[in-house]
């Protein structure tokens, strides 16, 4: 039966209970092994649409219907939890066109690799806050790059805490500390950070919205291993 037949025959409402099989038919086909939904993260927001690990990627991604958002963690010189998704911020902010940092570029070993660039833990956060976030990948919109922030972890939470709100649904979050080893030889080490901002916005009991997941390379415990694997 063609859509034109449909309507012709009244046929609206036919139509509509049609849909809500379908819809129930996908439910039934996409449901986990425990009988659930399956959860939709927001992996480093919407960074199909804008830069990733923004404010506003995030936003989109909730908009779109995401379960959880997920920032990546790296930290700052003075020890702020931000939203990148590897400590060097070459590829995702406009550093390399800011000629007033162009002395903080450096190399370090990162995962047993040296590693030349501009390093986040060399920045303060009001260094950081002076950046703009860029899209990484040349096939992804790039009209949004030099629009937004850099987010702290703080911030995320806030927004997110703020859309459950509004939208009377819970979404929550999912960090993922990045290369917690490099950070930690730093004098860095995020886990305390991390855990203490959880329990600043009442997200440290056992039924709060939270994962928490962490990248670390495989090398750092055993150096025998190739440089490559990582654990995430």
């Amino acid at each position: 039966m063609t859509r034109r037949d449909l309507f012709n025959a009244g046929g609206v409402a036919l139509a509509a209970s049609a849909a809500s099989q379908l819809t129930a038919q996908r439910r039934v086909q996409w449901r986990t092994l425990d009988g659930k939904q399956p959860l939709v993260i927001g992996h480093r927001g919407a960074c199909g649409y804008l830069p990733e690990h923004t404010i506003e990627s995030y936003r989109r991604a909730i908009e779109l219907g995401a379960d959880f958002v997920e920032p990546d963690l790296v930290t700052t010189k003075d020890g702020q939890l931000i939203a990148r998704h590897e400590p060097v911020m070459d590829d995702t902010t406009d550093v390399k066109s800011r000629p007033e940092f162009a002395s903080k570029k450096t190399t370090k070993m990162l995962d047993g690799i040296k590693t030349t660039g501009f390093f986040a833990s060399d920045f303060t956060l009001a260094e950081i806050k002076t950046l703009r976030a860029i899209q990484p990948r040349a096939s992804r919109p790039q009209q949004f790059n030099g629009q937004f922030q850099i987010p702290t972890l703080q911030e995320i939470i806030e927004m997110v805490q703020g859309e459950n709100s509004r939208r009377a649904r819970v979404v929550g979050i999912y960090p993922e500390t990045k290369h917690p080893s490099f950070h930690a030889a730093l004098g860095l080490p995020q886990e305390e950070p991390l855990l203490a901002i959880l329990e600043r916005y009442g997200w440290n009991h056992r039924r709060a919205p939270v994962f928490i997941q962490s990248f670390e390379s495989m090398r750092t415990t055993n150096p025998s291993l190739p440089s490559s694997p990582a654990v995430c």
